[in-house]
């Protein structure tokens, strides 16, 4: 069986991933497929952090372009992530991982607060670490938040999950001859506005020469193929 290429990551999980068939809330059968890939990955020796949107419970922008005020909006977002972030850790504890939540805004109740030196030794302690309640700030996305923590964690390469196979010309959900990437370069992403990421969170790598993974989650074994150095989905970098 073949190494891990990356000995440290960061997974970017998107709130909809947790959705399933349905529109809103977590599916227990996804977010316990989550764990298990995730635990895969943890087994090869992986220091593994995660970033999780709250998108399946509520949606700041699509809220404040309704009329809401942006930076209530986006508070009330943060706090539907650290509901994911906690579902999540509970998917991983039955599995045998031990986690830790770390939220941005204080609720030491049920996370601990963001300490960037607490979440690294919880890293080399074999512990997966879950950021909830994104940056903190309104108008940031999680996507900038799963960029900014993967700096701090000094991980390898970010690995964006998402509902396709990679990085398209178009959206292929919707356009049927849309043109795949394998592989592209950071202003590639943001010359031709591809919606992978937000730009914030594509400068933030590319001034740090951050790897990006775009595959698809619900092919199982994906993320193990990507941390092994197959070749899946579309690879952004310099």
């Amino acid at each position: 069986m073949p190494g891990p290429v990356y000995k440290k990551i960061l997974l970017k999980l998107s709130g909809e991933a947790l959705v399933g068939d349905g529109e809103y809330g977590i599916s227990p059968d996804i977010i316990n497929f989550i764990a298990e890939e995730v635990k895969e990955v943890k087994d090869l020796g992986v220091e593994i952090a995660i970033v999780i949107g709250g998108g399946n419970i509520f949606r700041g922008v699509a809220a404040s372009s309704k009329g809401m005020d942006r930076a209530s909006a986006d508070y009330m977002g943060m706090l539907a992530t650290v509901i994911n972030a906690l579902a999540l850790q509970d998917a991983l504890e039955k599995h045998g991982v031990h986690t830790r939540v770390q939220s941005a805004i204080d609720m030491q109740e049920v996370a601990e607060p963001y300490i960037r030196r607490k979440a690294t030794r919880h890293l080399e302690k074999g512990r997966v670490v879950i950021f909830g309640a994104g940056t903190g700030n309104p108008y940031f996305t999680t996507d900038t938040a799963a960029a900014l923590r993967a700096m701090e964690m000094g991980a390898e390469i970010i690995l964006k999950a998402t509902k396709v196979d990679g990085i398209y010309d178009a959206d292929p959900m919707l356009v049927k001859d849309a043109l795949k990437f394998d592989h592209l370069t950071y202003i590639d992403v943001l010359k031709k506005n591809l919606k992978v990421m937000d730009s914030t969170a594509i400068s933030l790598c590319m001034d740090n020469q951050l790897p990006i993974a775009v595959f698809n989650l619900s092919d199982k074994g994906n993320i193990k193929r990507v941390v092994t150095g197959e070749a899946v989905g579309t690879i952004v970098r310099g």
